[in-house]
């Protein structure tokens, strides 16, 4: 199955890229590839109870993708669109190594837009671009619940209002991260611009409701003062499980861009989880490309253990 998914992708691009398919039908390819080679000294709990160490030296994948999207215009300000994007799994020892992304379809207009399908809820959309070591050891879902890609979603997006958005998920109970007989909601306010081009501050407010067996309040915030971005998030989570108790955590970020270097920090902070501490450096080659390094230590409350990564890589989008 894997294989015949394989094929049925690269037949896909393969068309896609063809002049013929790009005019009729307005399609994008896109991508990126990131990878990095980094030193990861961490600790695993089998179900057992054995604590496992494991210090290895790798060439790793951080979410490295390929995607189709594009557009129809339907006419009457009504327009469909769609995305089909997997991640590639370059560091995997299996050849099929695909996974599905976002894959959704959907109609949009004057009244915003509708997408069905497998999608981000708006709950991590919420997030804009304050976590500065996104897709790497260091991500914020390490420590914090709600960065969700859910199967069978239905997601509302409104136009934008004086600089706000808001936005809806459905997530049904068909979802097999959902619980049985459970539905899920996911809510979001944002104010701004997440990649703070066309506003200098971008804040948001979300809620999760039964998704993927949490309940969730986030708040973000992020701003740009010159060379300089600023963040905090904080967030309550509390699983739906018998007799679970909200936990609460929080969020710092900072990333300051010198010509072509930026110099990242983060810290996070989970109640009864660990937190962890974050530095980095981004050197751009080009628009689509930029080298980087990274250290990351995060410490884990429930195995009484640090987990180290220290790393160097390359990402190119196309």
């Amino acid at each position: 199955m894997k294989t015949l998914n394989k094929t049925i992708l690269a037949s896909l691009v393969a068309a896609f890229a063809s002049g013929a398919a790009l005019a009729a039908d307005g399609v994008t390819v896109y991508g990126k590839l990131n990878v990095t080679a980094q030193k990861s000294d961490y600790y695993t709990k089998s179900a057992s109870g054995e604590i496992t160490n494991t210090n290895e030296t790798k060439i790793q994948s951080n979410a490295s993708r390929l995607g189709v999207k594009g557009g129809f215009d339907l006419g009457n300000s009504l327009e469909a669109f769609y995305t089909i994007e997997y991640e590639v799994d370059t560091d995997s020892v299996d050849k099929d190594n695909f996974e599905a992304r976002n894959q959704f379809i959907g109609l949009k207009g004057n009244f915003g837009s509708v997408a069905v399908g497998r999608n981000d809820t708006v709950t991590k959309k919420s997030q804009g671009k304050i976590d500065q070591f996104n897709d790497l050891d260091a991500d914020l879902k390490k420590l914090f619940k709600g960065d969700n890609r859910l199967a069978q979603t239905v997601t509302y997006l409104s136009p934008t209002f004086s600089n706000f958005k808001f936005g809806a998920t459905y997530t049904a109970e068909g979802d097999n991260k959902q619980g049985e007989d459970d539905t899920g909601i996911s809510l979001a306010a944002m104010y701004g611009d997440a990649k703070l081009k066309k506003s200098k501050i971008f804040a948001s407010i979300a809620y999760d409701a039964e998704v993927a067996g949490y309940d969730i309040l986030r708040a973000t915030v992020q701003g740009k003062i010159g060379a300089l971005k600023l963040g905090g998030m904080y967030q309550q989570q509390e699983s739906l499980k018998a007799g679970s108790e909200s936990k609460t955590g929080y969020l710092v970020s900072a990333a300051y861009t010198i010509d072509k270097i930026t110099l990242k920090s983060q810290f996070q902070d989970m109640e009864d989880k660990g937190d962890s501490w974050s530095v980095g450096a981004d050197y751009k080659l080009g628009k689509p490309t930029k080298v980087f390094a990274f250290y990351s230590t995060r410490s884990d409350e429930l195995l009484n253990e640090d987990n180290d990564y220290l790393g160097v890589g390359v990402e190119h989008k196309f």
